[in-house]
């Protein structure tokens, strides 16, 4: 397959690695340098393009590939209030975006494990919930697209909370996320239940960016020749 990278940070440049090893072909890679090689012959033959970037390009990056004629799978994330509009316009250009806050099949697993404990404690309203998110200060968003996607999983099966509220809830139907950037961490989500008598935590806790990098080329491997938006739920069917 084919594979072209808009991005070249060390997510991009993990996942040329782990395309590589898959036995793909890395026919562009575009950065801040070369914005114009999305008109190019090279990227045009591209089956997928992978797109990590930031939140304040994305949009502009998965445009410019669609009129190119190329699919785009993203993890680039801060950027969700554009989301109705975009799926909107996927849907009826034709065009295909894959866009998932998380790659980690590991990530995702932990998000069906959250759906399934926030509707078991949807019976036990004693016990208030809020979440922890830890990332590299690289990171631009907080709360992290992960953490939001957390939060949304949690909002569907807990009838008391609806929305989620930077650091300190400020009523009883908000959850707190609290946001902690440091050194190099690839990122850590912690949900924690507690009640007056116990508590009870659940944690993801990323060892590095090979997960992320590799359900990223898994992604592209299953959006190539498909249209519309598409998901990891879509990939991973739980």
């Amino acid at each position: 397959m084919k594979i072209a990278l808009i991005g070249y940070g060390k997510m991009g440049k993990t996942i040329e690695r782990i395309a590589l090893e898959r036995g793909h072909e890395i026919v562009s890679v575009i950065d801040v340098d070369n914005l114009d090689d999305f008109e190019s012959a090279a990227f045009k033959s591209a089956d997928v393009a992978i797109e990590f970037t930031v939140p304040q390009v994305a949009l502009s990056n998965y445009r410019r590939a669609f009129a190119s004629g190329v699919a785009v799978v993203s993890g680039t994330t801060g950027w969700l209030e554009e989301l109705p509009a975009l799926k909107k316009e996927i849907e009826e250009g034709g065009k295909t975006l894959f866009w998932s806050s998380n790659f980690s099949i590991g990530v995702n697993i932990f998000m069906a494990v959250n759906k399934h404990l926030a509707a078991i404690m949807n019976q036990f309203p004693n016990y208030n919930v809020e979440m922890t998110e830890v990332h590299h200060t690289q990171k631009l968003d907080a709360p992290s697209g992960t953490a939001i996607t957390l939060a949304e999983g949690i909002f569907e099966n807990l009838d008391r909370k609806s929305a989620w509220a930077k650091e300190t809830e400020t009523k009883p139907t908000e959850m707190a996320i609290k946001s902690i950037r440091e050194g190099q961490v690839p990122g850590i989500h912690t949900i924690r239940y507690e009640s007056e008598v116990d508590s009870i935590e659940i944690t993801h806790d990323a060892k590095s960016r090979e997960g992320f990098a590799l359900g990223a080329v898994v992604a592209a491997e299953f959006t190539a020749g498909k249209k519309g938006f598409l998901g990891m739920q879509d990939l991973l069917k739980f």
